[in-house]
């Protein structure tokens, strides 16, 4: 039998529900084969227990661990539970007639020895978990949980019982031995009072054994809140925790009082021992259950508003009502403050803050409601961070700090006063966007990695490779929201990238420890980043985009682009694809693709990658659509059935304004469909015709006597690519092949004229059409070249004397700083910005 059990905890501003299946030792047993268990049948038949099912596993047998009146009587009473139980849940078909006699055979064989009962069904869940260990090398975490639960009921239980015993032996008269175990002892005459300290100290034993159960618990709740921060499921409610705490006290204050009635019989020497050891159970309970119940985020950016919240969980039950209520504050300290803090056990003060935080503080306030003693802190603010000195290479954002929560209390009803502290998780302080992706890594090591109950804020720097892949699949479920953890295919391919090793094996790998340097500081060989930076790109680009592509198991995401091409290149058939995370980008996802060439040999083909942005202009599923060279998900699923769910409908006819609807749409052309690179990319040019004129010589208009405003050193710039254009003579049959762009020269023109560009007002113009040169007879030319004025010409033609009038000679503007200087040659460029100079630098304008 299972039990399905929802869970909500706060991801950040949104609440999350996940559900969690709490499975039964017996779920698991109930298929195991029962030749493992047939030596127990015999005094335990598997239909009792069958029937039984999980009750059986609720059940303290393993913790009645001795003979005397506590034992017999638990489980006496827990053998008429049994009975009760099996009756009621038999059957009224045919074997009920069985249970029913296989009831009363128990009832007659252990009802005069119940722990003989107790020992029998020891051993068949010890046998169960053997079992189950053998076969899956774990048990289920809520089995675990159940039996730390049920240790502390019976831990409880019998210090309650011990109580009641000291109870009766200082009531009972002089002499007589009422005390534990009376009904089994004839009265002996003066043993009663030799009882009592023998049996204060056994109470007192058990009080602090129960205390460290309750401190271990605590720190259980603490570890799985850092755990949370890296996407754990945790079941954040206090309240039982909060029950176990008030229940324990209130047999502290029982057996105390007990010890000082007796404090007589126990002698001055061993009550002060006694009264120093009840104090540091109370203090220790006191103080640890003063709690951080909602952190602070790990990753703290100056000058941002945050919330947190503390709760003392022992507040309702001792705190003194005093005139005006006591007041929590939060400091800021750093890694060195709280190490001095800790290893203090929180006795002593903060003296100085690391960090000037406002709205810092808050009134400890108990609500009778719910029960609960909080101070919640809404709107605390960190308006700036003092840096310690680091260690070596360490960045700033490796330097971890904390918030400090402080507050002076008075118990009840000792009217003591207690300092209680506590630290919030590790925080890493930021003063830039830019650094929060080096700081996540910090907190996501240290959530990860670090012990139960360390010195702040120790964490290892090397950890097994099998805990690296634990973390980087729960980080990956909590961020994308997806049931469907990463795969050992995977992990595979993460391990060669983060050891850059691609010969290992996969049981290579699980031996390896991985260090914070290879985590987060080493650059990957070939790349401009780390490996956390990377994955942390993956990440926010699957939760972004990809979460429903993902959960549907559509992206086979990280694999090498080597082995994507050793799966698609056997015989594979045209247009099968597959989705991989690109591993030289960050945050981007490509596309791998067959294609058949035109010999008939299969390549693969690999799309350059789509980034978060690409994907909100069109959507991955859309871009699938659009690709006809696309046909089967690998294996072999048509795209239409694997990614039908994904497409958007696609707009048409009018809108409601009348518009006709446009769509974007994407292409993708392979090399073998690609036109000759003469024609790709830029404006059409037509066949260059070798035409040469014999130049005129005009001193007049030598480059050194121009207007300075007129004239600009001849630089051509080398990614043109060419040679600088002759000057050649006018001819009126000249005719333009085309539109006139400005890094094309005009024959007769000199290219610095333009190097920088026309104006603004030209660029979206056409240049008028002149007819074109003859071909004429190659001429010597004279050295050196002169500049020929068009007012000079002695066969002038209008068409080209009003292109030279059209065009300034200005001198080239400057370019805009983010451009070459030069307008992109593609002509889809042009008009959407890219391509324009920069019209701040035209003459006239301020």
């Amino acid at each position: 039998m299972s039990v399905s059990v929802s869970i909500w905890y706060r991801r950040g501003s949104a609440v999350v529900q996940v559900t969690v299946l709490k499975m039964s030792l017996w779920n698991i047993v109930s298929h195991i084969p029962l030749e493992e268990f047939s030596g127990l049948s015999v005094e335990f038949p598997r239909s009792l227990r069958c029937l039984l099912a999980d009750w059986l596993e609720n059940q303290p047998w393993e913790f009645i661990n001795g003979s005397d009146a506590f034992c017999t009587s638990l489980a006496s009473g827990m053998l008429s539970a049994m009975l009760e139980k099996l009756r009621s849940a038999a059957s009224p078909d045919g074997q009920q007639g069985q249970i029913l006699q296989q009831v009363n055979s128990l009832e007659n064989t252990y009802r005069r020895d119940p722990l003989r009962l107790v020992a029998i069904l020891r051993a068949v869940l010890e046998a169960e978990k053997a079992a189950v260990l053998k076969r899956d090398h774990h048990l289920p975490l809520s089995f675990h949980r159940r039996q730390e639960e049920l240790k502390f009921s019976v831990g409880l239980q019998r210090l309650q019982h011990r109580v009641r015993e000291i109870q009766a032996l200082r009531d009972s008269p002089m002499g007589e031995g009422t005390g534990r175990d009376s009904a089994k002892q004839s009265p002996v005459p003066g043993t009663a009072r030799q009882e009592l300290p023998t049996l204060i100290l056994e109470a007192m034993k058990e009080l602090e054994a129960i205390k460290q159960q309750v401190l271990k618990r605590i720190q259980i709740w603490k570890r799985q809140q850092q755990l949370a921060g890296n996407g754990a499921v945790f079941e954040e409610n206090l309240a039982p925790l909060q029950k176990r705490c008030e229940d324990l006290v209130e047999v502290y204050f029982q057996l105390q009082q007990q010890v000082m009635a007796a404090s007589t019989e126990l002698g001055p020497e061993l009550l002060p021992r006694l009264l120093e050891r009840f104090n540091e159970v109370l203090s220790s309970l006191v103080k640890s259950s003063f709690l951080v119940e909602k952190q602070p985020p790990q990753v703290l950016k100056t000058q941002t508003k945050f919330q947190a919240s503390v709760r003392f969980l022992l507040g309702p039950r001792l705190l003194k009502a005093a005139p005006k209520p006591y007041m929590v504050r939060a400091d800021m300290v750093t890694e060195k403050q709280a190490r001095e803090l800790a290893l203090s056990t929180y006795s002593n003060t903060l003296s100085e803050s690391t960090g000037e935080i406002m709205h810092n503080v808050v009134a400890l306030e108990t609500n009778p409601t719910n029960g609960t003693c909080c101070a919640n802190f809404k709107n605390v603010l960190l308006k700036k961070i003092k840096r310690c000195e680091r260690k070596g290479s360490e960045s700033v954002t490796e330097e971890k700090c904390a918030v400090l929560f402080s507050t002076t209390v008075a118990l009840t009803p000792t009217n003591a006063s207690v300092h209680l502290q506590v630290l919030s998780l590790p925080i890493v302080v930021i003063v830039h966007g830019n650094q929060d992706n080096n700081a996540k890594a910090t907190v996501l090591w240290d959530n990860a990695f670090s012990e139960i109950d360390r010195v702040p804020f120790i964490v290892a720097e090397r950890v097994p490779w099998e805990k690296m892949c634990d973390t980087l699949n729960l980080k990956f479920m909590a961020e994308v929201q997806t049931t469907k953890g990463l795969l050992k295919e995977h992990y595979f391919f993460l391990a060669q990238k983060i050891f850059n090793d691609h010969s290992a094996t996969p049981e290579d790998f699980q031996s390896r420890s991985v260090s914070w340097a290879q985590f987060n500081k080493e650059i990957l060989p070939g790349r401009g980043f780390t490996f956390w930076q990377w994955f942390d790109g993956v990440l926010d680009l699957t939760k972004r985009c990809l979460k429903s592509y993902w959960s549907d198991r559509l992206i086979m995401g990280f694999i090498s682009k080597q082995y994507v091409c050793k799966l698609l290149s056997t015989e594979q058939p045209d247009g099968t694809f597959l989705l991989r995370f690109s591993d030289s980008e960050i945050g981007g996802i490509t596309i791998a693709y067959v294609i058949r060439g035109k010999d008939g040999s299969s390549q693969v083909e690999n799309i350059q990658p789509f980034s978060a942005k690409d994907l909100s202009i069109r959507s991955l599923g859309d871009r699938i659509r659009d690709l006809g060279q696309l046909r089967n998900l690998f294996p072999n699923i048509p795209k239409d059935q694997a990614f039908g769910s994904h497409y958007n409908k696609e707009q048409t006819g009018k809108d409601g304004r009348g518009y006709v609807s446009t769509a974007i749409k994407m292409t993708v052309e392979s090399e073998r469909d690609q036109q000759p690179p003469s024609t790709m990319g830029g404006p059409h040019k037509a066949p260059q015709v070798p035409v040469f004129c014999q130049p005129v010589l005009q001193p007049e208009l030598c480059p050194e006597n121009l207007p300075p405003r007129m004239w600009t050193p001849p630089v051509l710039p080398p990614s043109l690519g060419m040679d600088p254009v002759l000057p050649h003579c006018p001819d009126p049959t000249f005719r333009n092949p085309g539109p006139f762009m400005p890094n094309q020269f005009m024959p007769g023109e000199d290219p610095q004229l333009l190097s920088g560009g026309a104006p603004s007002a030209l660029q979206d113009e056409e240049m008028p059409e002149l007819p074109p040169f003859p071909e004429v007879v190659d001429a010597p030319l004279p050295s050196p070249l002169r500049w020929m004025s068009p007012s000079m010409e002695t066969t002038p033609s209008p068409e080209l004397e009003q292109l030279l009038q059209d065009v300034p000679l200005f001198p080239p503007f400057a370019p805009s700083p983010q451009h070459s200087g030069y307008p992109n040659a593609n002509p889809s460029c042009w008009g959407l910005g890219e391509a324009r100079w920069d019209d701040s630098a035209r003459p006239g304008h301020a």
